[in-house]
């Protein structure tokens, strides 16, 4: 596979680099799923810092292979990684630049493909990983509100912004917590189409909309009943639900609905 090839020719060009301390490879390669369609999550583990200078990060890229794009993650939350497009072969990969300090705070356990000194194994041994799980408080605290908002923009006829708000949705709340009901990390909606048994799929599909009123307010509804289901099936009583939010909100939804204009 592509992914590989790259990831054994960087491992290769960097192994001598005296800057570098490591190097480690995550994500699809840690669960074996790497096919034609894998981007490559690597891990470079320097002496000195890097992230902070743009142009250093694009130095290392362009020595790993015929580099045509790069961009820093601030929009994903983590302007430590370079995301990174090459050419001949075509791939997108993810080169995440960190110091060892900062290499024990990592939601996996990568694999390690230069390691010297042992330094980063002793990390790993040392350190545990912690995947980031949502916050059902700060979800339940939001939702409604998010909910409203929807029905401002359905009301208004703002389709487009709708939809999209649908899909904010499916990541943040339901996508992570179909995940957690099925025992899997809460990874948004990544490989819902495989990970989830169908009855689940089917669910989130049901909040997908079409182009007009009609299909927004119904996907709506079934954007609510999903919710309602999952926070009975994994919130615990210390969860404080908002009674009063969530009843001012279906009054409105009944209001829109039935073409409610002041």
């Amino acid at each position: 596979m592509i992914p590989q090839i790259f990831a054994q020719q960087a491992t290769e060009i960097l192994k001598t680099d005296e800057s570098i301390i490591g190097l480690a490879v995550g994500g699809s390669w840690l669960s074996n799923e790497i096919d034609e369609f894998s981007d490559l999550d690597l891990i470079l583990v320097t002496k000195e810092k890097v992230s902070a200078d743009q142009s250093e990060m694009r130095r290392y890229a362009h020595r790993l292979g015929d580099l045509i794009s790069a961009f820093t993650g601030e929009h994903v939350g983590e302007p430590r990684v370079l995301i990174c497009l090459y050419d001949n072969p075509l791939l997108h990969v993810d080169l995440k630049f960190l110091t060892l300090n900062e290499f024990a705070q990592r939601v996996e356990n990568p694999i390690l493909l230069i390691d010297k000194d042992q330094q980063l194994q002793k990390i790993l041994d040392q350190t545990e990983a912690r995947f980031p799980y949502p916050d059902y408080q700060w979800i339940e605290d939001r939702f409604w509100t998010w909910i409203h908002y929807t029905l401002l923009k359905i009301g208004r006829g703002e389709y487009l912004e709708a939809l999209d708000f649908f899909g904010f949705l499916r990541m943040v709340v339901f996508g992570p917590l179909l995940h957690i009901k099925n025992n899997n990390l809460p990874r948004g909606v990544r490989k819902v189409e495989t990970q989830l048994p169908l009855e689940d799929f089917n669910l989130l599909k049901s909040t997908i909309a079409e182009y007009n009123k009609t299909s927004l307010i119904a996907s709506l509804e079934n954007a609510i009943d999903v919710y309602k289901k999952l926070r009975n099936e994994l919130y615990t009583d210390y969860i404080k639900q908002n009674n009063k939010a969530e009843s001012a909100v279906m009054q409105y939804l009944v209001k829109i609905k039935n073409g409610y204009s002041e």
